[in-house]
């Protein structure tokens, strides 16, 4: 695979001279899908989404289609679509850029994706410290109005939408919908119990459903191209384009569209390679709470079966690429550290392991750990997996259990200075 055969979908429009703007949009077929959108109805639209089997971009991979379904058909509450924005993973830096970049395509699948759940009010939740998408977003909501696209009667057809752009105050955990949605109800952020699900009682307690970014931009092309011509992109069960975050030691690090199922061998290529020459040793597939893998997954599918099949997850798509210059335990440690940091302390494993884990952690990369620390990091992790109130713990857990899965060695050898550096501890032996 070369960059010279890749036909761009998600991000055809980026390079083009100021793409955020309405003009530009328009002339490359920009609000082309919600006229023909408009045309059919709500369940057509749920139907196609299925068909063509779009998975949530956010992280879960669930059907959108699926998703979409959940709500009601009946209207005696409001509906709501809540976009999810607040993108805070480390290495995971897609959806910020699809909003500075082509926010109009955000906005027109935001009006299809209403009209399909029969909701009149759309928020975008955007994580507070992307003040430049907050800005151009918001920008573009407002020629979107002046144009006739938002507001009363969207185009004729009797459909009534309004879009609101909405600055979180910057924490990781808004990216769990419930957490979002208190946040957007004006309370703290933290996640909800689930039952209720949002699709029965989410935003004020209404019908809600809560979509990421890349998701719900990659409608307008389903609506135009259709399900066949959306499934002849990525594999079987994971089909389309990906955007692609690729971080750290390679030549061009950025943002990649290629098709889902792509290997980090033919990312690396579209990449320019190790930067340097420096061979890779560790990477993420799907951002920090996505279990490494290493130089031997090259060739794993990147697509929702393959990376689980791997032992990993495909998350975000948040490629971090390491290279053999650096310390795995200084690495886990850091990653711990902000999952410590931004834990909001509702459930014990979460709060209290992740500070457990992070002060082991800086132990030993301080020189003072001993072998016991490593059993007892596992131990933590043990307690923290499956018991947190949600996903945050989890993900906390996975750069530690696979980076000791794979690279012990180097915890072990950690141990071994501090050992051979401290008296007490040589007589002892």
């Amino acid at each position: 695979m070369t960059a010279d055969s890749l036909t761009p979908v998600l991000t055809k429009r980026w390079l083009s001279p100021q793409s955020w703007r309405l003009a530009t949009y328009e002339k490359l077929e920009g609000y082309t899908a919600v006229r023909k959108a408009l045309a059919g109805t709500p369940e057509q639209l749920v139907q196609l989404v299925k068909a063509a089997g779009l998975r949530g971009r956010g992280g879960a991979g669930f059907p959108a289609g699926v998703k979409w379904s959940f709500m009601p058909p009946n209207e005696d509450k409001p509906h709501y679509l809540v976009i999810n924005a607040d993108e805070g993973e480390p290495g995971t830096c897609k959806d910020i850029p699809l909003m500075m970049a082509d926010p109009h395509s955000l906005i027109e699948g935001c009006i299809i994706a209403s009209y399909a759940m029969r909701a009149h009010r759309c928020f975008i939740y955007v994580r507070g410290e992307a003040l430049h998408p907050i800005r151009r977003l918001t920008a573009a909501v407002r020629e979107a109005y002046d144009a006739g696209y938002l507001g009363r009667d969207v185009l004729g057809s009797g459909f009534d939408i309004d879009i609101t752009v909405h600055a979180g105050a910057g924490a990781y955990i808004c990216g769990e919908e419930t957490a979002l949605l208190d946040s957007l109800e004006g309370r703290r952020g933290q996640p909800r119990l689930k039952p209720p699900f949002p699709a029965a009682a989410g935003l004020y307690a209404a019908p809600t459903t809560v979509n990421n970014v890349e998701t719900i931009a990659s409608v307008p092309y389903i609506v135009n191209g259709g399900a066949d011509w959306f499934r002849g992109m990525g594999t079987e069960k994971s089909p389309g384009p990906k955007i692609f975050s690729i971080s750290g030691h390679v030549e061009r690090p950025g943002q990649y569209e290629a098709p889902l199922g792509t290997t980090l061998r033919e990312l690396l290529e579209l990449a320019g390679g190790m930067k340097g020459g420096v061979p890779l040793k560790f990477w993420t597939p799907g951002g920090s709470s996505t279990p490494l893998f290493t130089a031997e997954h090259l060739d794993v599918p990147l697509d929702f079966e393959g990376a689980a099949e791997a032992g990993s997850m495909l998350g975000t798509t948040a490629v971090q690429v390491f290279n053999e210059t650096v310390s795995v335990p200084w690495a886990v440690m850091k990653w711990t550290q902000f999952y410590e940091h931004e834990s909001c302390g509702k459930c014990t494993p979460c709060r209290e392991g992740t500070f457990w884990l992070a002060q082991i952690l800086e132990r030993m990369v301080d020189g003072h750990g001993t072998e016991a620390d490593i059993d007892t990091l596992l131990d933590v992790c043990d307690n923290i997996l499956g018991r947190s109130f949600c996903a945050l713990g989890d993900g906390a857990t996975s750069p530690i259990t696979s980076a000791i899965k794979y690279f012990r060695d180097e915890f072990v050898d950690l141990c071994e200075k501090n050992r051979a550096s401290s008296p007490e501890l040589v007589g002892a032996s």
